[in-house]
């Protein structure tokens, strides 16, 4: 049935508005909910280039003060470097390849232009700067004696030179790219380590392939790094103030004391006559109190929950770090087999990828291929294809095993099961198989002259 004209116009006017359409990500939509999201957060080349600065000098600070942070770090560098990430050529050839080692494993030695310490030092230096700092800068410079990096702080590359180049060219944050995007030069300041003032002195243009820059890139377009502590600042500065509240109100909850009360409310003091004007706490003594008088001890307030909301706040900055809590703080009260070597095994996996995805394409080949050619252009080694002497397979250190007993059998089955060649179980533990088989070899024909054996059987003497 059809409504009369008035009616339907009538009901048209009065009903009620349908509710706008809503988009339905709620992680985009503002509300109480999201109302406490950062507001903007926009390309990470200028988001990082912006916090770079402010961002390092707060970790720098963290890394000196704070403990926890300090452990933490020092327990990434530890795993990642140990005793130093050890090369070996690549060279299909067996002496070709022994010289290289050899050539390369003396330049390492002598390669720190300051002195004061070798490759693997360096190398762990570097993968500290890229944790704190956010990022690393190593200049390699020729000198008589051969190949010496120097290491510079990461405010030396000028991050203020912003501008366009009329070749068509452009320097962001100190570092010079070509029309096409590629790092042609980086802009140094030229000073002394202990100088105050480090924008007062001009900058110079050093070559791209003199300079090896080092960082973790958090997404497309970023040319400096973050620190890798930015997610964990403001929590443990927070942390910080937790632990000195929590350790005044134990200071102040220590503070026992006693208070004789005067029930008659009459006024006078207490004779002093009867040793009761300051009375101390004694073990084994008895005092008798004058009629009236009753004494009271203070009952400060301590933080109940303190304890267990710091153990979680630890938790929160291993979390951000990337290790595993124990190696934050030192506490295994609660650890047992499993959940140590749960814990450990992600944090390694972690470790591996930044050693084979950073440090090794960005610093370690960099290196090894700028030594070799030295040797190569200076007649040191001879070789027919230099291209062949610059690939090196890295060896990291073999990291300490929770129970070596059951990792080693489980090795070996593998082995047994053709699952994993020997090579790549010798790797595993930090050892160039070349190396091993040779002293392995050695050790065997001194054992057979000397008459020795070492598993229970006696070896035949002529």
């Amino acid at each position: 049935m059809t409504l009369p004209f008035g009616i339907s116009i009538f009901r048209a006017i009065n009903r009620d508005a349908a509710k706008p359409q809503t988009r339905q990500f709620d992680a985009a939509a503002d509300g109480r909910r999201g109302s406490s999201f950062g507001r903007f957060f926009g390309s990470h080349g200028p988001e990082t280039l912006a916090a770079a600065g402010p961002v390092r000098s707060r970790a720098r600070h963290a890394y000196a003060n704070n403990p926890w942070i300090r452990n933490g770090v020092n327990a990434i560098v530890a795993e990642t470097v140990g005793a130093g990430i050890e090369a070996n050529s690549a060279h299909p050839d067996a002496t070709t390849r022994a010289e290289i080692d050899e050539l390369f494993s003396t330049a390492a030695t002598s390669i720190d232009l300051e002195g004061r310490t070798d490759l693997r030092g360096l190398t762990a230096e570097i993968v500290r700067a890229e944790i704190v700092d956010g990022e690393a800068f190593a200049v390699i410079e020729e000198t008589e004696t051969g190949v010496r990096l120097r290491l510079i702080p990461a405010e030396f590359v000028d991050e203020s030179d912003t501008r366009e180049l009329s070749n068509g060219g452009y320097i962001v944050a100190g570092i010079e790219f070509n029309a096409e995007g590629v790092r042609r030069a980086y802009h140094i300041r030229q000073h002394r380590p202990t100088e105050i003032f480090t924008t007062s002195h001009a900058t110079i243009r050093v070559p791209a392939e003199s300079v090896l820059h080092i960082f973790r890139p958090l997404g497309p377009g970023q040319v400096r790094g973050i620190s890798q502590l930015s997610p964990i600042l403001l929590t443990a500065n927070e942390f910080d103030q937790l632990h000195d509240a929590l350790l005044v109100g134990t200071k102040v909850a220590a503070m026992h004391a006693g208070f004789i009360v005067d029930q008659n409310t009459i006024g006078s003091a207490i004779p002093e006559a009867n040793g009761l004007e300051d009375v101390s706490l004694e073990p084994g003594v008895i005092r008798v109190l004058p009629a009236g008088t009753d004494i009271r001890f203070s009952s400060p307030d301590q933080a109940k929950d303190g304890i267990a909301f710091a153990r979680l706040t630890l938790g929160q900055i291993a979390a951000g770090l990337g290790v595993p809590q124990h190696l934050l703080d030192g506490d295994l009260s609660n650890a047992n087999y499993s959940s140590l070597r749960a814990g450990l095994l992600p944090f390694r996996a972690k470790v591996e990828q930044f050693v084979y995805h950073t440090l090794i394409p960005q610093f370690l080949d960099p290196v090894f291929c700028r030594v070799i050619t030295r040797e190569y252009l200076s007649g040191s080694l001879d070789v027919a294809d230099l291209a062949h002497a610059l690939k090196a397979e890295w060896l990291p250190p073999r990291p300490m095993q929770v129970d070596p007993a059951k990792d080693a059998g489980a090795m070996r089955d593998l082995i047994d099961q053709g699952l994993m060649s020997r090579r790549q179980a010798v790797a595993s533990l930090g050892w160039n198989i070349a190396e091993l088989d040779t002293e392995i070899a050695a050790d065997r024909a001194r054992e057979a002259d000397l008459g020795l054996s070492f598993n229970g059987e006696t070896n035949d003497q002529a």
